[in-house]
């Protein structure tokens, strides 16, 4: 018995003592070749979408940012509502149920996708 309390002891220590090593391999920092410039290149390139509606025009800081457009997108949108009575006798302001809700005015939404 007193074997086997001796042997586990001894057993447990080993264990700890070989897990306990450091790590001798070093990182040093790999020195970039000209292809591994080029991919990190690629990795941090930047992209963003933005949207412009009505006739907003903002577009020019971007491109004096050095933004790149890559791809531009133009759809129809309705700018501005106008409500107005379903009948003569209905007051909008009391009876929220008799007001018709169309569109306006028409606009231009031109979604931008751009790349720095």
């Amino acid at each position: 018995m007193e074997l086997i309390t001796n042997f586990s002891r001894i057993f447990l220590l080993l264990i700890f003592i070989t897990s306990c090593k450091t790590s001798l391999k070093k990182d040093y920092p790999a020195i970039q070749t000209g292809e591994n410039l080029n991919k990190i290149n690629k990795v941090e390139k930047k992209r963003m979408e933005i949207k412009f509606s009505c006739g907003e025009e903002g577009i020019s800081q971007y491109l004096d940012d050095g933004w790149i457009i890559i791809n531009e997108d133009s759809q129809e949108k309705i700018c501005t509502w106008k409500s107005f009575p379903a009948t003569k006798d209905c007051d909008m302001e009391k009876d929220k149920g008799c007001k018709i809700t169309t569109p306006d005015k028409l606009g231009e939404e031109k979604i931008y996708l751009l790349e720095k």
